[in-house]
Order: C-alpha cells, then structure tokens, then sequence
C-alpha cells in the first residue's frame, strides 16, 4: 500500500488518535486545530489526553517526520502538503431538543470547498446524523469532492488500541464510480488489519454509528433494572450476568451495573438517534426508556448513600471515591459519578472526592472539597461511595478506611470490590446488584 498525504481536522481523541496511528502506519499526517494553545503543546510533545500508548505514538510520528501539527487550515491542505484525504473529526455536540449540533462540522465543509485542491476526497468520522455527509456535499459545491462517511468505534481510555484493532470498519459512500472509488482508497489504508470492511452507503453508514452506542445504552440500562431486582429477591448481579453472558446471543460485555452510564458519547448519541427518530414519527420507545432508567438509576445510587448515612445527608460526611464518567480516563462529561455527586449535594451532603485522574469538572468549585488520596477522602467520613471502577480502589488498605471513618460504611455502585473482606475488616457494604437472604 503506497503511503498517503493525509490531513485531520480536530486533535481531540478521535483526531489525534487517528493522526498518530495514521503516522505510525507510515503515512505523512498533517493534524490541525482552531486551539493555538492545543497544538503549541502537541509540538512541544505534550499530549494532555490520558489515553494509554498515545503520547509515545505522538513522539514516535513527530521524530519520523510524519505527523505535523498546525492551527492554520491552509496548511494542512495546500502545497507543499495537500492531501489525498481529509479526516473531519471535530466535535457535535448535543443541541436543542437532543439533536447533534453540526454547525462546526458545515463551517469545515465550507472551508474545505474554497481550500482543498482536486484529487482529495473528505472523510467524516465525527458522529453525525443521518443526512449529514449529503448536506456536507451541498456546502462543499464541489463535485469532483467525494465525500466519504466513517464513524469511529473508539472508547477512552483504550482509543490507540481501539484504532489498531477494530471490530470493524463501516465505510459508506454514494453511488458514482468517483465516489466508490474513493471508498476502495480509503479502505486500502486499513489492509494490515484484520478487521472486516463493511462498504455501504452514507446513511447507513451514518446510522450504524448511533444504532451502537443506543443498543449499548439500552444494554446497560437493563442490567441495572436488573441489579434492582437482584436486590429485591436476594440474587446477585454477578452471577446473574455470568449467566447471561455465557450465552453467545447476549455476551458478558456492558452487562455490569453501575451508578449509570455517560460519558461524551452514549448519552449525545442516544439523544441525536431518539431525535432523528421524531423527526420520522417514530416514537421508539425502548431507547426512550433507556434514558429514563439511566436519570432513575442516579437518584436510586443516591438514596442508597442516603440510607447508609442513616436516612438524612444534611450535613453528613461523604467521601466519594471517582469523579469520572469510567476508569482509565479523566473525562468527566457527562460523569454519572459526577451526578449521583450533585444528588449528595444537593440534600446537603458535605462531600470530599477522590480521583486518580479526574480534575474538577468546570474549574474551581465550591459545593465539594478534594482530597489528593482515598484515605484523607475517607476521614471522619459516613459513608464512602464508589462512584467509578478505578482498579486501585479494589486494593485499598480498607482496614485502615475503616478506622478513620466515623461511621464505617460502604456503598459499592460499581461492585468492584469484596464485600466479604471489607466486612471482616468491620464495614458495613451495600453493593449494587447484591441480594439479602
């Protein structure tokens, strides 16, 4: 496979993560983003995303000399590097009434129709409605442009991994030989991988992306209904899920309760599809569902701290043990520990939080104290709360937690830890999914 001129517009997960593995596979690689800041910092090698392996395979692609980082649109597009396609990958967040917002995604489009010179072909891996990559075209008015739709299938805190090891790769495109043509082009990039190529056309394509990330939703939120149930007929999540999970229709992934699910993607994504589906009167009500059980399983994780605390939070002591939205990330968007937080808060909960990773979410706050390990969060506390899977939390010295506490009790919403050892190291643990005979 000859190597290509590549450019990406966006250096945030996906647009970095893409442009270094893109870099790594031998290809030149021209990044660029409207953050002067951002990408004086990639230059200076400094990669503030906490993402596994990628800022050595930032450092890698810059020695080699092909990954280059700019925040000027022209030069990521014109001679002396004009590319053979372009990576749009800037954000679209959550609009009015749950529909993605496009806008930065049509001011690229623009942009690329005045800049980019012929022979190039756009990619769009941002996630977008359907109709999109045709809207795209029309902003473009550039015919001999293809416009090509590639959803990415990335998680934080495992994208490099995601990006050189997918499950597979969706291409869609339109129907003229230019436009297949350029989808062969793209799909050349990925011939050392193993993953299968789904060739289809730009709405599905489009639609593929959202359809996962809601089924995903719609799985995690049913396995929280369950750990309800659990707890209410004396089973246990946990070998309820096995169960399931050995069945190949099912499978074990996503079918872990917690305090809800979040993040900057599952939550816009499934909002956008239960949109785009109103906008075609269809109700769809299982996705609708999902959202609403999700808002229901923060208040429920809430009132289980609640209870732990002896039935009021005015006032009392609440350590929380992660502040964002999984582990393995500092990301806090859309955080559900973050919100069973501001639950806590709001009953009047005085609370100090941990997390390995996690800053505060919007600057300096007021309504929580941190603290910079689990043991001083735990100190003279009520009740903790494990709001996030960091693994850490799973081998704390919960002996000592116990004897700094003032009243030593546990609530487990992620059920990451032994409940048999921390009670013989005097805790009392309430564990989401966890049954009483």
């Amino acid at each position: 496979m000859p190597a290509r001129k590549i450019a990406v517009i966006g250096a945030g997960y996906v647009g970095l993560t893409t442009a270094a593995t893109l870099a790594a596979a031998g290809h030149g690689v021209t990044c660029v983003d409207v953050d002067r800041d951002k990408v004086a910092e990639l230059r200076a090698g400094r990669v503030a995303l906490l993402e596994p392996d990628l800022p050595e395979l930032v450092a890698a692609g810059r020695r080699a000399g092909l990954l280059r980082f700019t925040a000027r649109l022209p030069d990521a597009l014109l001679p002396p590097h004009p590319p053979d396609l372009v990576f749009v990958c800037v954000p679209t967040p959550r609009g009015e009434g749950g529909a993605a917002d496009v806008s930065i995604v049509e001011a690229v489009a623009r942009d690329l129709g005045r800049l980019l010179p012929p022979g190039a072909a756009v990619v769009l891996k941002s996630t977008v409605p359907v109709g999109t990559a045709d809207r795209v075209r029309g902003l473009l008015r550039r015919p001999d442009l293809p416009v090509l739709s590639h959803p990415e299938f990335l998680s934080e805190g495992s994208a490099v991994h995601d990006c050189r090891h997918p499950d597979r790769l969706v291409i869609g495109a339109g129907t003229t030989p230019a436009d297949r043509a350029a989808a062969r082009r793209l799909a050349d990039l990925y011939t050392d991988l193993a993953a299968p190529v789904l060739l289809t056309g730009n709405a599905s394509a489009e639609l593929i992306k959202y359809a996962a990330n809601a089924f995903l939703a719609v799985k995690l939120s049913y396995a929280n209904t369950l750990a309800e149930l659990c707890e209410s007929v004396g089973a246990d999540i946990g070998d309820v899920a096995r169960g399931l999970g050995l069945d190949p229709r099912i499978a074990p992934a996503h079918l872990r309760p917690s305090p809800g699910w979040g993040g900057p993607c599952l939550p816009k994504d499934t909002h956008a599809l239960l949109d785009l589906a109103r906008t075609r009167q269809i109700g769809f009500p299982l996705v609708r569902a999902a959202l609403e059980t999700n808002d229901r399983q923060y208040h429920r994780i809430a009132d289980k701290v609640r209870t732990a605390a002896g039935g009021c939070l005015d006032g009392v002591r609440i350590a929380v043990y992660g502040l964002a939205f999984k582990a393995g990330t500092a990301d806090t968007r859309d955080s559900p520990a973050l919100a069973v937080a501001r639950l806590l808060h709001a009953q009047g909960a005085e609370l100090t939080v941990y997390d390995p990773a996690a800053a505060n979410p919007a600057g300096p706050d007021d309504w929580y104290q941190t603290a910079d390990n689990p043991y001083t969060a735990a100190k003279a506390a009520t009740v903790v709360a494990v709001l996030t899977e960091w693994p850490e939390f799973a081998r704390l010295d919960w002996a000592l937690i116990s004897q700094l506490m003032h009243r030593p009790h546990v609530v487990d919403a992620r059920r990451i830890l032994d409940p048999e050892a921390l009670e013989a190291c005097g805790l009392t643990v309430s564990a989401v999914g966890r049954g009483t005979r």
